[in-house]
């Protein structure tokens, strides 16, 4: 008789429901997700390697959803593997404030439910119910956290607007202010008209829209026609710009034309730069300097001054009767028919183009001339060798799985403009700065001025109202969630982070200002490998949206099917970086495999078989198999494959455990000792892909130690 005896549950079928949190009560009161306490217990030696990663932190209104739950999978398996395999393991928990996102939520909600704008609360009790509201969706993040078995430290747990954040964001500033990087100046911003605030380039949705190809002269005695979708823009135009190597335009190079386009003077120079397209239209570019980035950089170029024709609401400041006082939209239509009125059309086309709209309140952006406070990621910083941002960014050697998203961010890099930090919202890192009420002074700091830091007694100070793009924050996470800036053991002990792992689609938001940030504060990469993985796709390959209906409940369906199934699920047949099939046959399916295992440990647990002589020779090949196996399971692992590695591991459970071996132990030709070693080791090597039946099974071996912090078999 196996020295295990069974419990009474496997009479019955395996229950996830009634097993999954008291599990998960267990890990966590055993303090073991914390690595001082394995140190301390004699789990882990007090000189391991460390293994440490940051949770990418969601936004403070998300709930997890299917893309959240592959990246919580993947970091938990690395966790748990690097844990048993003896590393000094920590996985710092947190939430994101996520500014503009969290604000919009809670201001359609007030408006929705109680009629009032952010005006009529004023900053402060705005703010209050910002706070509220983040609370307790926090506190619904965590639990299902939980639930889909993140082995977290929640005692290192930290969220982007704390107090000790918020410390490190203002000596950044300052640091970043002092080094001459970070600069106040007007420049063409995306707007949100509807938003009221600045956004940056990675947050903007691209639509593709039906749009109009004007083609058209400012007046007949202008020589050039150009070629526009916004011709009401037109009114702001300071020059026409040709390529420098158009030979259909030279002889107007130089040239300055003053005119009168539908009653409004415009002073129109033609200039060359290389920036125009020679095939786009006809070649010749209206430049408008205060409604382009484009438009804007080339008048910095030619020293041409611009005029603002367009008001922060998306209305007309200028133009004739129909146009002036109205939206963009409204006037395009009507600036189109005044051309045609006056003869000026010479060609319009249907065309496709990319609308640029802001992705949290959906408004059509806006570029417009704001004073704003930007990153100058071109200012040579003498502390870094008088190298620039940029530069330190492509000379960071962090590994990228799968490399080409190494091509991808050198080329974001590459074009990448001054970073637009400020936002016209309340919630978030206020900017540390303070303007004397004559304006003449300003400080910069996190709190107002003092006599004793030489500011003149009886002067009012003020602080900048508005506040920090939520992503200068985020870039901080390796290193201020380590306690930085406090010179503290986690810091020395875990940084560089070892892995970060995250969606494809944060690549620019997120890891580059990550590698930014770090390579600027610490001198060194966040994170020595980044992992990404792709979207999660329904069966049929689509994107999951409301409006298709094809959303999948990653918690509702770990309650229905396990959430090891749902686990091994989203692992298995997902490649790094590339996008995944998920439908809910495939996650039924893997309930079967966790049954299979279930089922499978029963067996072996009240084995009982007579020896035999064939038992020796089998077993020792069973086991030289098993070790194999183990082998390769680990570099599987380890080389960030683990959609091969859980392959492996469920054909070897299902087809060669349960059908070979267990079928040649009931013909006594290999011994229960083995048998329940292979048990053991499968366990093993399961855990961290399905972490919750595993620890349930190993519990009922009658295991003094948890699973979770059983020694990798080698």
């Amino acid at each position: 008789m196996n020295d295990t005896s069974i419990d009474d549950k496997f009479l019955k079928p395996y229950d996830p429901v009634a097993t999954e949190a008291p599990i998960y009560e267990m890990w966590e009161k055993s303090g073991f997700f914390n690595p001082d306490v394995c140190i301390k217990e004699g789990i882990t030696a007090p000189d391991a390697e460390p293994f440490s990663m940051v949770l990418p932190p969601p936004n403070a209104t998300g709930i997890l959803h299917l893309g959240s739950s592959l990246m919580c999978t993947i970091q938990d398996i690395y966790v748990r593997k690097n844990r048993m395999a003896g590393k000094r393991t920590l996985w710092i928990p947190g939430t994101d404030h996520a500014a503009i996102a969290t604000q919009s939520v809670v201001e359609k909600k007030l408006d929705k439910e109680e009629g009032l704008r952010r005006h009529d609360l004023g900053r402060e009790k705005l703010l209050a119910r910002i706070h509220e509201y983040v609370e307790g969706s926090r506190a619904t993040i965590q639990k299902q956290m939980r639930a889909i078995g993140c082995s977290l430290d929640w005692s290192r747990e930290a969220y982007t607007l704390d107090e000790k954040r918020n410390k490190a964001v203002n000596k950044v500033f300052k640091s970043m202010y002092d080094d001459g990087l970070i600069i106040r100046k007007h420049r063409v911003i995306n707007w949100d008209p509807k938003g009221q605030t600045t956004i940056s380039d990675d947050e903007i949705v691209h639509e593709e829209r039906d749009a109009v190809m004007y083609t058209f002269k400012y007046s007949k005695e202008f020589p050039l026609s150009i070629s526009t979708t916004r011709p009401e823009t037109k009114f702001g135009d300071a020059a026409v710009a040709v390529h420098p190597d158009d030979d259909r335009y030279q002889q107007y190079v130089g040239q300055t034309f003053n005119i009168t386009f539908l009653g409004e003077p415009l002073t129109i120079t033609v200039i060359a730069d290389k920036e125009v397209d020679k095939e786009f239209g006809t070649g010749v570019l209206g430049v408008t300097p205060c409604h382009s980035a484009t438009d804007y950089e080339i008048a910095e170029r030619h020293k041409l001054i611009g005029v603002q024709v367009i008001d922060e609401y998306g209305k007309m400041m200028v133009g004739p009767e129909g146009v002036k006082g109205v939206k963009t939209a409204e006037a395009r239509t009507k600036v189109a028919e005044l051309l045609k009125d006056a003869g000026l059309i010479e060609k319009e086309e249907t065309i496709k183009q990319h609308v640029s709209t802001a992705e949290r309140s959906g408004g059509i952006i806006e570029p417009l001339p704001k004073l704003q406070w930007f990153i100058d990621v071109d200012v040579k910083i003498p502390s870094r060798g008088n190298k620039t941002l940029k530069e330190l960014m492509l000379e960071a050697p962090v590994t990228f799985i799968p490399d080409r998203f190494r091509t991808i961010y050198e080329h974001w890099i590459n074009n990448l403009r001054p970073w637009c930090i400020s936002r016209q919202i309340w919630f978030g890192h206020r900017i540390p700065v303070w303007y004397s009420e004559d304006g003449a002074h300003l400080h910069v700091g996190a709190e107002a001025p003092t006599s004793e830091m030489g500011a003149i007694e009886g002067r009012h100070w003020t602080q900048d109202p508005d506040t920090l793009d939520t992503w200068f924050s985020s870039g901080l996470w390796t290193f201020s969630t380590l306690g930085w800036p406090d010179q503290t053991d986690d810091l020395t002990t875990y940084h560089p982070t070892t892995l970060l792992e995250t969606g494809s689609d944060l690549v620019f938001f997120w890891v580059a200002r990550m590698i930014l940030m770090s390579q600027y504060v610490m001198g060194e990469i966040p994170f020595k490998a980044a992992y990404f993985h792709g979207l999660v796709r329904d069966e049929k390959g689509r994107k999951i949206s409301k409006s298709l209906g094809n959303n999948i409940d990653p918690i509702d369906m770990g309650k229905k099917y396990g959430t090891d199934a749902l686990r091994m699920s989203q692992i298995i047949g997902t490649q790094p970086g590339a996008d995944s099939k998920m439908s809910e046959e495939k996650i039924r399916a893997y309930q079967k495999f966790a049954n299979k295992l279930w089922n499978i440990s029963r067996y072996v647990l009240s084995a009982e078989k007579p020896a035999s002589s064939e038992q020796k020779e089998n077993d020792a090949a069973l086991l030289e198999e098993l070790n194999s196996l183990a082998a390769d399971i680990t570099a599987d692992i380890d080389a960030f494959r683990l959609h091969l590695a859980g392959e492996k591991l469920y054909h070897y459970v299902w087809h060669r455990f349960a059908d070979i071996i267990i079928e040649d132990h009931k013909k006594g030709v290999v011994s229960t000792q083995t048998l329940t070693h292979i048990l053991e080791k499968s366990l093993t090597l399961l855990h961290p892909f399905m972490p919750f039946i595993t620890e349930e099974i190993w519990q009922s071996m009658h295991k003094k130690q948890l699973l979770m912090v059983e020694k990798w078999p080698v």
